[in-house]
Protein backbone atom coordinates (compact mmCIF):
# COMPACT_ATOMS: atom_id res chain seq x y z
CA UNK A 1 0.00 0.00 0.00
CA UNK A 2 2.77 2.46 0.90
CA UNK A 3 6.00 3.05 -1.01
CA UNK A 4 9.29 4.06 0.57
CA UNK A 5 8.56 7.64 -0.48
CA UNK A 6 5.12 7.39 1.18
CA UNK A 7 6.66 6.17 4.41
CA UNK A 8 9.15 9.03 4.38
CA UNK A 9 6.31 11.50 3.79
CA UNK A 10 4.21 9.95 6.59
CA UNK A 11 7.06 10.16 9.07
CA UNK A 12 7.72 13.77 8.12
CA UNK A 13 4.08 14.45 8.87
CA UNK A 14 4.48 12.71 12.24
CA UNK A 15 2.10 9.86 11.36
CA UNK A 16 3.16 6.39 12.46
CA UNK A 17 2.89 3.59 9.89
CA UNK A 18 0.49 1.68 12.16
CA UNK A 19 -1.81 4.72 12.23
CA UNK A 20 -1.67 5.01 8.43
CA UNK A 21 -2.55 1.32 8.11
CA UNK A 22 -5.42 1.76 10.56
CA UNK A 23 -6.84 4.56 8.42
CA UNK A 24 -6.62 2.30 5.37
CA UNK A 25 -8.67 -0.36 7.16
CA UNK A 26 -11.17 2.22 8.40
CA UNK A 27 -11.89 3.62 4.95
CA UNK A 28 -12.39 0.10 3.55
CA UNK A 29 -14.45 -1.42 6.32
CA UNK A 30 -16.04 1.31 8.40
CA UNK A 31 -19.45 2.65 7.49
CA UNK A 32 -19.02 5.56 9.89
CA UNK A 33 -22.18 4.44 11.69
CA UNK A 34 -22.81 3.38 15.27
CA UNK A 35 -25.57 1.18 16.65
CA UNK A 36 -27.75 3.19 18.99
CA UNK A 37 -29.86 1.09 21.35
CA UNK A 38 -32.07 3.89 22.65
CA UNK A 39 -31.82 7.59 23.43
CA UNK A 40 -30.54 8.55 26.87
CA UNK A 41 -33.46 10.12 28.72
CA UNK A 42 -34.05 11.70 32.10
CA UNK A 43 -33.70 8.88 34.63
CA UNK A 44 -32.25 6.57 32.00
CA UNK A 45 -28.75 7.90 31.47
CA UNK A 46 -29.40 11.62 31.97
CA UNK A 47 -29.25 13.11 35.45
CA UNK A 48 -31.79 15.69 36.57
CA UNK A 49 -31.13 17.25 39.95
CA UNK A 50 -33.60 18.60 42.48
CA UNK A 51 -32.98 22.01 44.03
CA UNK A 52 -31.69 20.64 47.34
CA UNK A 53 -29.08 18.43 45.68
CA UNK A 54 -28.03 21.26 43.38
CA UNK A 55 -27.48 23.52 46.39
CA UNK A 56 -25.41 20.87 48.18
CA UNK A 57 -23.19 20.30 45.15
CA UNK A 58 -22.87 24.05 44.64
CA UNK A 59 -21.55 24.34 48.22
CA UNK A 60 -19.00 21.62 47.37
CA UNK A 61 -17.75 23.77 44.52
CA UNK A 62 -17.48 26.88 46.66
CA UNK A 63 -15.54 25.05 49.38
CA UNK A 64 -13.11 23.06 47.25
CA UNK A 65 -12.84 24.21 43.64
CA UNK A 66 -10.38 27.04 44.25
CA UNK A 67 -7.84 24.49 45.48
CA UNK A 68 -7.87 22.85 42.06
CA UNK A 69 -6.10 24.00 38.92
CA UNK A 70 -8.96 24.59 36.50
CA UNK A 71 -8.36 25.27 32.80
CA UNK A 72 -10.95 26.37 30.28
CA UNK A 73 -10.23 24.69 26.93
CA UNK A 74 -11.74 26.45 23.91
CA UNK A 75 -11.46 25.15 20.34
CA UNK A 76 -11.13 28.45 18.48
CA UNK A 77 -9.45 27.56 15.20
CA UNK A 78 -12.50 27.17 12.98
CA UNK A 79 -13.00 29.78 10.24
CA UNK A 80 -16.15 31.89 10.41
CA UNK A 81 -16.93 31.46 6.71
CA UNK A 82 -20.05 29.35 7.35
CA UNK A 83 -21.45 32.13 9.56
CA UNK A 84 -21.74 34.25 6.44
CA UNK A 85 -23.06 31.61 4.03
CA UNK A 86 -26.17 33.61 3.13
CA UNK A 87 -24.10 36.70 2.40
CA UNK A 88 -21.72 34.60 0.28
CA UNK A 89 -24.66 33.13 -1.65
CA UNK A 90 -26.17 36.56 -2.26
CA UNK A 91 -22.83 37.92 -3.42
CA UNK A 92 -22.43 34.97 -5.80
CA UNK A 93 -25.94 35.37 -7.24
CA UNK A 94 -27.50 32.30 -5.58
CA UNK A 95 -30.78 33.97 -4.67
CA UNK A 96 -33.07 31.49 -2.94
CA UNK A 97 -36.01 32.82 -0.93
CA UNK A 98 -34.34 31.94 2.37
CA UNK A 99 -31.12 33.68 1.29
CA UNK A 100 -32.93 36.86 0.28
CA UNK A 101 -34.89 36.91 3.56
CA UNK A 102 -31.71 36.39 5.62
CA UNK A 103 -29.81 39.10 3.73
CA UNK A 104 -32.68 41.61 4.00
CA UNK A 105 -32.93 40.94 7.74
CA UNK A 106 -29.15 41.41 8.07
CA UNK A 107 -29.21 44.82 6.40
CA UNK A 108 -32.37 46.00 8.17
CA UNK A 109 -30.55 45.48 11.49
CA UNK A 110 -26.98 46.20 10.37
CA UNK A 111 -26.43 48.97 12.93
CA UNK A 112 -27.15 46.52 15.78
CA UNK A 113 -24.11 44.31 15.10
CA UNK A 114 -21.06 44.81 17.30
CA UNK A 115 -18.89 45.14 14.18
CA UNK A 116 -21.02 47.94 12.69
CA UNK A 117 -18.71 50.83 13.59
CA UNK A 118 -15.63 48.92 12.40
CA UNK A 119 -17.36 48.17 9.10
CA UNK A 120 -18.46 51.79 8.71
CA UNK A 121 -14.90 52.98 9.34
CA UNK A 122 -13.46 50.58 6.73
CA UNK A 123 -16.01 51.70 4.15
CA UNK A 124 -15.10 55.32 4.83
CA UNK A 125 -11.40 54.48 4.46
CA UNK A 126 -12.27 53.06 1.02
CA UNK A 127 -13.69 56.45 0.01
CA UNK A 128 -17.33 55.38 0.27
CA UNK A 129 -20.28 56.29 2.47
CA UNK A 130 -22.19 53.51 4.24
CA UNK A 131 -25.46 55.46 4.46
CA UNK A 132 -25.40 56.10 0.72
CA UNK A 133 -24.65 52.45 -0.04
CA UNK A 134 -27.57 51.35 2.15
CA UNK A 135 -29.88 53.89 0.54
CA UNK A 136 -28.96 52.57 -2.92
CA UNK A 137 -29.18 49.00 -1.60
CA UNK A 138 -25.65 48.40 -2.85
CA UNK A 139 -25.33 45.33 -0.68
CA UNK A 140 -22.57 43.79 -2.79
CA UNK A 141 -20.10 46.56 -1.93
CA UNK A 142 -20.93 46.36 1.79
CA UNK A 143 -20.62 42.58 1.80
CA UNK A 144 -17.25 42.84 0.05
CA UNK A 145 -16.02 45.22 2.71
CA UNK A 146 -17.23 42.95 5.49
CA UNK A 147 -16.02 39.61 4.15
CA UNK A 148 -12.97 40.25 1.97
CA UNK A 149 -9.50 41.70 2.35
CA UNK A 150 -10.91 45.00 1.02
CA UNK A 151 -12.24 45.53 4.52
CA UNK A 152 -12.64 43.47 7.70
CA UNK A 153 -11.92 40.14 5.94
CA UNK A 154 -14.35 38.36 8.27
CA UNK A 155 -14.83 35.39 5.92
CA UNK A 156 -11.21 34.39 6.50
CA UNK A 157 -11.15 35.10 10.23
CA UNK A 158 -11.85 32.61 13.02
CA UNK A 159 -14.93 33.25 15.15
CA UNK A 160 -12.75 34.06 18.15
CA UNK A 161 -11.48 37.25 16.51
CA UNK A 162 -14.89 38.56 15.39
CA UNK A 163 -16.63 41.34 17.29
CA UNK A 164 -19.59 39.52 18.87
CA UNK A 165 -21.08 41.82 21.49
CA UNK A 166 -21.41 45.50 22.28
CA UNK A 167 -21.65 47.25 25.64
CA UNK A 168 -22.44 50.89 24.97
CA UNK A 169 -19.57 52.02 22.77
CA UNK A 170 -17.31 49.08 23.67
CA UNK A 171 -17.29 45.98 21.46
CA UNK A 172 -15.96 42.58 22.53
CA UNK A 173 -14.73 39.64 20.51
CA UNK A 174 -15.79 36.09 21.28
CA UNK A 175 -12.26 35.57 22.64
CA UNK A 176 -12.78 38.34 25.19
CA UNK A 177 -16.17 37.00 26.27
CA UNK A 178 -14.55 33.69 27.18
CA UNK A 179 -12.08 35.54 29.41
CA UNK A 180 -14.83 37.41 31.22
CA UNK A 181 -16.89 34.25 31.63
CA UNK A 182 -13.95 32.14 32.85
CA UNK A 183 -13.04 34.44 35.70
CA UNK A 184 -16.46 33.70 37.24
CA UNK A 185 -15.89 29.97 37.69
CA UNK A 186 -12.33 29.01 36.70
CA UNK A 187 -10.20 30.97 39.20
CA UNK A 188 -7.98 29.57 41.92
CA UNK A 189 -7.44 31.11 45.36
CA UNK A 190 -4.76 33.40 43.96
CA UNK A 191 -7.22 34.74 41.36
CA UNK A 192 -5.47 33.05 38.44
CA UNK A 193 -7.79 32.20 35.55
CA UNK A 194 -6.32 29.65 33.14
CA UNK A 195 -7.51 29.41 29.52
CA UNK A 196 -6.23 27.40 26.58
CA UNK A 197 -7.32 28.25 23.03
CA UNK A 198 -6.58 26.10 20.01
CA UNK A 199 -6.01 28.33 16.99
CA UNK A 200 -4.93 28.05 13.37
CA UNK A 201 -1.23 28.76 12.74
CA UNK A 202 -2.07 31.57 10.33
CA UNK A 203 -4.03 33.39 13.05
CA UNK A 204 -1.67 32.84 15.98
CA UNK A 205 -0.10 36.29 15.62
CA UNK A 206 -3.50 38.00 15.66
CA UNK A 207 -4.60 36.16 18.79
CA UNK A 208 -1.30 36.98 20.48
CA UNK A 209 -1.68 40.65 19.58
CA UNK A 210 -5.27 40.74 20.86
CA UNK A 211 -4.18 39.09 24.09
CA UNK A 212 -1.27 41.48 24.65
CA UNK A 213 -3.42 44.54 23.96
CA UNK A 214 -6.40 43.57 26.10
CA UNK A 215 -5.23 41.47 29.03
CA UNK A 216 -3.71 44.34 31.07
CA UNK A 217 -6.97 46.29 31.04
CA UNK A 218 -9.07 43.22 31.91
CA UNK A 219 -6.73 42.27 34.75
CA UNK A 220 -6.91 45.79 36.15
CA UNK A 221 -10.67 45.99 35.73
CA UNK A 222 -11.51 42.62 37.29
CA UNK A 223 -8.59 41.91 39.63
CA UNK A 224 -7.83 38.60 37.95
CA UNK A 225 -4.55 37.29 36.52
CA UNK A 226 -5.21 35.62 33.18
CA UNK A 227 -2.89 32.75 32.26
CA UNK A 228 -3.54 32.17 28.56
CA UNK A 229 -2.02 29.55 26.30
CA UNK A 230 -2.48 28.95 22.58
CA UNK A 231 -1.80 25.79 20.64
CA UNK A 232 -2.35 24.57 17.10
CA UNK A 233 -3.52 21.20 15.84
CA UNK A 234 -0.63 18.78 15.54
CA UNK A 235 0.28 17.92 11.96
CA UNK A 236 0.39 14.29 13.08
CA UNK A 237 -3.38 14.45 13.68
CA UNK A 238 -4.04 15.11 9.98
CA UNK A 239 -5.49 12.16 8.11
CA UNK A 240 -4.76 10.56 4.75
CA UNK A 241 -7.11 11.34 1.87
CA UNK A 242 -8.39 8.35 -0.13
CA UNK A 243 -9.63 7.90 -3.68
CA UNK A 244 -13.06 6.40 -4.37
CA UNK A 245 -11.45 2.95 -4.77
CA UNK A 246 -10.11 3.25 -1.18
CA UNK A 247 -6.49 3.63 -2.24
CA UNK A 248 -4.56 6.69 -1.03
CA UNK A 249 -5.43 9.82 -2.98
CA UNK A 250 -2.34 11.26 -4.66
CA UNK A 251 -1.19 14.45 -6.33
CA UNK A 252 -0.15 14.47 -9.98
CA UNK A 253 3.42 13.87 -8.80
CA UNK A 254 2.36 10.82 -6.77
CA UNK A 255 2.52 12.32 -3.28
CA UNK A 256 0.04 11.49 -0.55
CA UNK A 257 -2.55 14.12 0.33
CA UNK A 258 -3.28 14.96 3.97
CA UNK A 259 -6.35 16.73 5.35
CA UNK A 260 -7.20 18.29 8.73
CA UNK A 261 -8.55 15.62 11.05
CA UNK A 262 -11.47 17.56 12.57
CA UNK A 263 -12.01 18.52 16.21
CA UNK A 264 -11.05 15.00 17.31
CA UNK A 265 -7.50 16.02 16.43
CA UNK A 266 -7.54 18.29 19.46
CA UNK A 267 -7.28 15.28 21.77
CA UNK A 268 -3.51 15.69 21.52
CA UNK A 269 -3.80 19.31 22.63
CA UNK A 270 -6.09 18.35 25.50
CA UNK A 271 -3.67 15.60 26.49
CA UNK A 272 -0.89 18.17 26.87
CA UNK A 273 -2.77 20.31 29.42
CA UNK A 274 -1.62 20.11 33.03
CA UNK A 275 -4.77 20.63 35.08
CA UNK A 276 -6.95 18.97 37.70
CA UNK A 277 -10.19 20.02 35.99
CA UNK A 278 -10.76 21.11 32.38
CA UNK A 279 -13.83 22.84 30.95
CA UNK A 280 -14.51 22.35 27.24
CA UNK A 281 -16.73 24.87 25.50
CA UNK A 282 -17.06 26.03 21.89
CA UNK A 283 -15.83 29.50 20.93
CA UNK A 284 -19.20 30.75 19.67
CA UNK A 285 -21.25 29.70 22.72
CA UNK A 286 -20.96 32.90 24.74
CA UNK A 287 -23.53 35.52 25.69
CA UNK A 288 -23.80 39.09 26.93
CA UNK A 289 -22.86 39.70 30.56
CA UNK A 290 -26.46 40.11 31.64
CA UNK A 291 -27.23 36.54 30.56
CA UNK A 292 -24.13 34.88 32.04
CA UNK A 293 -25.62 34.02 35.45
CA UNK A 294 -27.18 30.69 34.42
CA UNK A 295 -23.95 29.69 32.69
CA UNK A 296 -21.81 30.49 35.73
CA UNK A 297 -24.14 28.68 38.14
CA UNK A 298 -24.38 25.58 35.93
CA UNK A 299 -20.60 25.45 35.47
CA UNK A 300 -20.04 25.56 39.22
CA UNK A 301 -22.64 22.84 39.66
CA UNK A 302 -20.98 20.62 37.04
CA UNK A 303 -17.60 21.07 38.74
CA UNK A 304 -19.11 20.33 42.15
CA UNK A 305 -20.69 17.15 40.79
CA UNK A 306 -17.41 16.11 39.21
CA UNK A 307 -15.50 16.68 42.44
CA UNK A 308 -18.00 14.69 44.53
CA UNK A 309 -17.87 11.74 42.15
CA UNK A 310 -14.10 11.95 41.76
CA UNK A 311 -13.48 12.01 45.52
CA UNK A 312 -15.71 8.98 46.04
CA UNK A 313 -14.15 7.14 43.13
CA UNK A 314 -10.56 7.92 44.22
CA UNK A 315 -11.39 6.61 47.69
CA UNK A 316 -12.40 3.27 46.20
CA UNK A 317 -9.33 3.11 43.95
CA UNK A 318 -6.94 3.74 46.84
CA UNK A 319 -8.63 1.01 48.84
CA UNK A 320 -8.36 -1.47 45.98
CA UNK A 321 -4.74 -0.48 45.42
CA UNK A 322 -3.83 -1.28 49.04
CA UNK A 323 -5.72 -4.45 49.91
CA UNK A 324 -8.04 -7.20 48.75
CA UNK A 325 -11.51 -5.96 49.62
CA UNK A 326 -14.38 -7.91 51.10
CA UNK A 327 -17.27 -9.10 48.97
CA UNK A 328 -19.48 -6.58 50.75
CA UNK A 329 -17.14 -3.72 49.81
CA UNK A 330 -16.94 -4.92 46.22
CA UNK A 331 -20.73 -4.92 46.05
CA UNK A 332 -20.72 -1.30 47.27
CA UNK A 333 -18.36 -0.38 44.42
CA UNK A 334 -20.51 -2.28 41.92
CA UNK A 335 -23.53 -0.29 43.08
CA UNK A 336 -21.56 2.94 42.73
CA UNK A 337 -20.70 2.08 39.12
CA UNK A 338 -24.30 1.23 38.29
CA UNK A 339 -25.94 4.21 39.98
CA UNK A 340 -23.45 6.98 39.22
CA UNK A 341 -22.03 5.96 35.83
CA UNK A 342 -24.72 3.56 34.53
CA UNK A 343 -22.06 0.89 33.97
CA UNK A 344 -23.21 -2.73 33.84
CA UNK A 345 -20.79 -5.55 34.45
CA UNK A 346 -20.65 -8.58 32.10
CA UNK A 347 -22.71 -11.65 33.01
CA UNK A 348 -19.51 -13.65 33.49
CA UNK A 349 -18.49 -11.26 36.27
CA UNK A 350 -20.48 -13.08 38.97
CA UNK A 351 -18.54 -16.32 38.39
CA UNK A 352 -15.15 -14.70 39.05
CA UNK A 353 -13.11 -14.82 42.22
CA UNK A 354 -13.01 -11.78 44.53
CA UNK A 355 -9.53 -10.88 43.31
CA UNK A 356 -10.63 -11.06 39.66
CA UNK A 357 -13.70 -8.96 40.41
CA UNK A 358 -11.56 -6.37 42.12
CA UNK A 359 -9.22 -6.16 39.13
CA UNK A 360 -12.17 -5.54 36.80
CA UNK A 361 -13.66 -2.90 39.10
CA UNK A 362 -10.29 -1.17 39.39
CA UNK A 363 -9.94 -1.07 35.60
CA UNK A 364 -13.49 0.25 35.19
CA UNK A 365 -12.96 3.05 37.72
CA UNK A 366 -9.41 4.10 36.83
CA UNK A 367 -10.28 6.26 33.81
CA UNK A 368 -10.72 9.91 32.87
CA UNK A 369 -14.07 11.37 33.90
CA UNK A 370 -16.36 13.71 32.00
CA UNK A 371 -19.55 15.39 33.13
CA UNK A 372 -21.45 16.49 30.03
CA UNK A 373 -24.09 19.17 30.29
CA UNK A 374 -27.13 18.42 28.11
CA UNK A 375 -29.95 20.77 27.14
CA UNK A 376 -33.50 19.96 26.13
CA UNK A 377 -33.63 19.34 22.40
CA UNK A 378 -35.58 21.89 20.38
CA UNK A 379 -34.92 22.08 16.64
CA UNK A 380 -31.14 21.71 16.71
CA UNK A 381 -29.48 19.40 14.24
CA UNK A 382 -26.57 17.61 15.81
CA UNK A 383 -25.38 15.26 18.49
CA UNK A 384 -27.03 14.04 21.62
CA UNK A 385 -26.76 11.41 24.38
CA UNK A 386 -27.54 7.79 23.48
CA UNK A 387 -27.06 4.27 24.71
CA UNK A 388 -24.74 2.65 22.16
CA UNK A 389 -23.70 -0.96 21.51
CA UNK A 390 -20.10 -1.51 20.38
CA UNK A 391 -18.66 -4.33 18.30
CA UNK A 392 -18.10 -6.42 21.45
CA UNK A 393 -21.78 -6.13 22.37
CA UNK A 394 -21.11 -3.78 25.31
CA UNK A 395 -23.63 -1.00 25.91
CA UNK A 396 -22.49 2.40 27.16
CA UNK A 397 -23.46 6.05 27.25
CA UNK A 398 -22.10 8.01 24.29
CA UNK A 399 -22.51 11.34 22.55
CA UNK A 400 -23.55 10.52 18.99
CA UNK A 401 -23.80 12.84 15.99
CA UNK A 402 -26.78 12.55 13.64
CA UNK A 403 -24.39 11.63 10.82
CA UNK A 404 -23.35 8.53 12.80
CA UNK A 405 -26.90 7.14 12.87
CA UNK A 406 -28.27 5.02 10.02
CA UNK A 407 -31.42 7.01 9.23
CA UNK A 408 -32.41 4.46 6.58
CA UNK A 409 -32.99 1.95 9.39
CA UNK A 410 -36.43 2.65 10.95
CA UNK A 411 -35.31 1.39 14.36
CA UNK A 412 -32.26 3.63 14.39
CA UNK A 413 -34.21 6.63 13.11
CA UNK A 414 -36.82 6.09 15.82
CA UNK A 415 -34.07 6.35 18.45
CA UNK A 416 -33.12 9.75 17.04
CA UNK A 417 -36.74 10.89 16.74
CA UNK A 418 -37.39 9.95 20.37
CA UNK A 419 -34.31 11.69 21.75
CA UNK A 420 -35.07 14.62 24.04
CA UNK A 421 -31.62 16.07 24.76
CA UNK A 422 -29.00 17.87 22.68
CA UNK A 423 -25.24 18.10 23.19
CA UNK A 424 -24.24 21.78 23.52
CA UNK A 425 -20.53 20.92 24.05
CA UNK A 426 -20.48 21.79 27.74
CA UNK A 427 -18.02 19.41 29.39
CA UNK A 428 -16.15 19.32 32.66
CA UNK A 429 -13.32 16.78 32.70
CA UNK A 430 -10.92 15.16 35.16
CA UNK A 431 -7.72 14.11 33.38
CA UNK A 432 -5.60 12.77 36.27
CA UNK A 433 -5.78 9.49 38.17
CA UNK A 434 -6.05 8.92 41.92
CA UNK A 435 -2.27 9.29 42.25
CA UNK A 436 -2.28 12.67 40.53
CA UNK A 437 -0.73 11.34 37.35
CA UNK A 438 -2.22 12.36 33.97
CA UNK A 439 -3.96 9.74 31.89
CA UNK A 440 -2.80 9.13 28.33
CA UNK A 441 -6.07 10.08 26.66
CA UNK A 442 -5.22 8.17 23.49
CA UNK A 443 -5.79 4.95 25.47
CA UNK A 444 -9.53 5.65 25.68
CA UNK A 445 -10.41 6.32 22.03
CA UNK A 446 -12.80 4.21 19.96
CA UNK A 447 -10.87 4.26 16.69
CA UNK A 448 -13.80 2.77 14.79
CA UNK A 449 -15.66 6.08 15.11
CA UNK A 450 -13.95 7.99 12.34
CA UNK A 451 -16.15 10.31 10.27
CA UNK A 452 -15.92 9.72 6.51
CA UNK A 453 -17.20 12.23 3.95
CA UNK A 454 -16.77 12.95 0.26
CA UNK A 455 -14.78 16.01 -0.81
CA UNK A 456 -13.12 17.12 -4.02
CA UNK A 457 -9.68 18.34 -4.99
CA UNK A 458 -8.74 19.61 -8.43
CA UNK A 459 -12.00 18.24 -9.78
CA UNK A 460 -11.44 14.75 -8.38
CA UNK A 461 -13.59 13.11 -5.70
CA UNK A 462 -11.83 11.94 -2.55
CA UNK A 463 -12.81 10.39 0.75
CA UNK A 464 -11.90 12.54 3.72
CA UNK A 465 -11.49 10.97 7.15
CA UNK A 466 -11.96 12.90 10.38
CA UNK A 467 -10.60 11.51 13.64
CA UNK A 468 -13.14 10.28 16.20
CA UNK A 469 -14.78 13.47 17.49
CA UNK A 470 -13.32 15.03 20.61
CA UNK A 471 -16.49 14.46 22.65
CA UNK A 472 -17.64 11.47 20.55
CA UNK A 473 -15.35 8.53 19.83
CA UNK A 474 -12.27 10.22 21.32
CA UNK A 475 -13.87 10.00 24.79
CA UNK A 476 -15.66 6.71 24.21
CA UNK A 477 -14.06 4.85 27.12
CA UNK A 478 -14.22 7.65 29.69
CA UNK A 479 -16.38 7.47 32.78
CA UNK A 480 -19.37 9.51 31.66
CA UNK A 481 -22.24 11.36 33.31
CA UNK A 482 -24.87 13.26 31.35
CA UNK A 483 -26.54 16.03 33.37
CA UNK A 484 -29.27 18.49 32.44
CA UNK A 485 -28.24 22.17 32.27
CA UNK A 486 -30.53 25.14 31.51
CA UNK A 487 -31.26 25.85 27.86
CA UNK A 488 -30.24 29.44 28.58
CA UNK A 489 -26.62 28.28 28.79
CA UNK A 490 -26.69 27.42 25.07
CA UNK A 491 -26.48 30.40 22.73
CA UNK A 492 -24.35 29.37 19.73
CA UNK A 493 -23.68 31.61 16.74
CA UNK A 494 -24.06 29.47 13.63
CA UNK A 495 -25.12 32.29 11.29
CA UNK A 496 -24.30 35.98 11.53
CA UNK A 497 -27.98 36.76 12.19
CA UNK A 498 -27.78 34.73 15.41
CA UNK A 499 -25.90 37.75 16.78
CA UNK A 500 -29.24 39.60 16.70
CA UNK A 501 -30.77 37.24 19.26
CA UNK A 502 -31.28 38.65 22.75
CA UNK A 503 -28.33 36.72 24.22
CA UNK A 504 -25.97 38.63 21.89
CA UNK A 505 -27.67 41.93 21.08
CA UNK A 506 -27.69 44.93 23.42
CA UNK A 507 -30.39 46.50 21.23
CA UNK A 508 -32.68 43.45 21.33
CA UNK A 509 -36.33 44.33 21.02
Amino acid sequence: MFTEQDIKQLLQQGIEIQEAERQCKIVKNNSGLVEVVRPALAGDGVLEMDEHTVNQIFISYEENASDEKIVKFVPASGAASRMFQDLHSYRNGTLSKSTINAVNFFFERLNEFAFFQSLKKKITENGLNLSELLEKKDYFTIIDCLLTEKGLNYAKMPKGLLLFHKYGEIARTAFEEHLVEAMEYACDRKKNAYLHFTVSPEHMEEFDLLKDNLIPQYEQQYGVQFQIEFSTQHASSDTIAFATDNTPFRTETGELVFRPGGHGSLLKNLNDIDADIVFIKNIDNVCLDRYKKDTVVSKKWLVGLLMELKNHLFHFLRQMDNELLSDEKLQEIEQFLREKFFISLPSSYQNLSSAEKQNILFEKLNRPIRICGMVKREDEAGGGPFWVKNSAGEISLQIVETSEINLADPTQKACLDNSTFFNPVDLVCSLKNYRGKPFDLSDYVDFSRYFISEKSQNGKTLKAIENPGLWNGAMSDWLTVFAVVPLTTFSPVKTVNDLLRKEHNQFFR
